[in-house]
């Protein structure tokens, strides 16, 4: 049995195949390398370099490796850029995915697990928000993935697959042994941008909106640290394969941290000052997204091991000086 991991060259790909490979796992990786980096890519596993609906490129991989789950990661992620084009997200997330769930049906693959988002509940009536809140994304992003979801489910009632959607919350960390992390260029994510800050990379970093409905006035979110997220995804196929139903389940640790405080520990981390300026609001930005997380933990067993701020900044931080360092060797 091999697992094929769609955008397995970016961030949290490349630290799932890692996890994957870390086990013993066969794992092979498509990705177009739009965002993703070849070198994330670990060692000794095939890359093949294309998109998720060449269905030719994904029926030999399939064929050639024996693959018996797809781990699904490759689509555009940024919020305010799906606002901007949202044609673009939809193809790239929503028409992408319906000819990969299509080929895998049509290969008989029988499990399937989904890069889903916490982005499907706008702007929840209540934090944390759990699995069964309605759905009224607020952006084309958003939107995008909710559409997956509902193909994926419809694609389970009709054919011989089984599948898990897994909605993240916000990804953040590094691998903790320094050999992947966050290395999209110009990424938007906020512990990213303020560990840029604080190492000199940018100049200086923007609060969008300071008057939301919250204890300082700065949108509240739910960190989790992207190793984490990885064995969530490694215990989804635990489950798919011993047999467990369909699900739809949350990814975070049920307790939310403001951009300010997100920034005090950086600065904390690094040590230094950053230099902050506060902005507008940006469009599709709901004020809070707290994970209710205990589904996951009942269904899959997850039982993560760095659910704490400091860590998930530290390990960043220390990526980040990989990356300049990679960067100064280059020049």
């Amino acid at each position: 049995m091999s697992v094929l991991v769609t955008g397995g060259a970016g961030y949290i790909g490349s630290h799932t195949a890692l996890a994957l490979r870390d086990r013993g796992e066969d794992v092979v990786v498509i990705d177009n390398l739009s965002t993703g980096h070849r070198w994330a890519v670990p060692d000794h596993v095939p890359l093949a370099v294309g998109s998720v609906d060449d269905a030719a490129l994904v029926a030999q991989a399939i064929a050639r490796h024996g693959i018996d789950a797809i781990i699904h990661f490759a689509g555009s992620i940024v919020v305010p850029e799906s606002v901007r084009d949202p044609l673009g997200y939809y193809l790239n997330n929503t028409v992408r995915s319906h000819a990969l769930i299509k080929i895998a049906v049509e290969a008989g693959v029988p499990h399937f697990i989904f890069s889903s988002t916490a982005a499907v509940y706008g702007m929840p009536d209540e934090n944390p928000v759990f699995e069964d809140a309605p759905l009224r994304p607020i952006s084309p992003y958003g939107t995008s993935k909710m559409m997956t979801e509902l193909m994926l489910a419809d694609a389970a009632a009709a054919h011989d697959l089984t599948y898990a959607a897994l909605r993240y919350f916000n990804v953040a960390g590094a691998d903790p042994r320094g050999r992947a992390g966050q290395s999209t260029a110009n990424a938007t994510h906020l512990i990213k941008t303020a560990v840029q800050t604080a190492l000199g990379r940018r100049p200086g970093m923007t609060v969008f909106g300071t008057d939301y409905d919250t204890e300082d006035g700065t949108c509240v979110r739910d960190y989790i640290h992207v190793s984490d997220l990885a064995a969530a995804h490694l215990d989804a196929l635990d489950y798919l394969r011993g047999g467990g139903e369909s699900r739809v389940l949350n990814c975070g640790y049920g307790r939310g941290f403001s951009v300010r405080e997100v920034i005090d520990a950086v600065e904390r981390a690094a040590g230094v000052r950053l230099n902050v300026s506060d902005g507008e609001r940006r469009a599709g930005d709901a004020p809070a997204l707290v994970a209710g997380a205990s589904a996951i933990r009942e269904v899959l067993g997850w039982s993560p091991k760095l659910d704490d701020l400091d860590t998930i900044v530290a390990h960043a931080l220390a990526w980040e000086r990989v990356l300049a360092r990679r960067h100064s060797s280059a020049a």
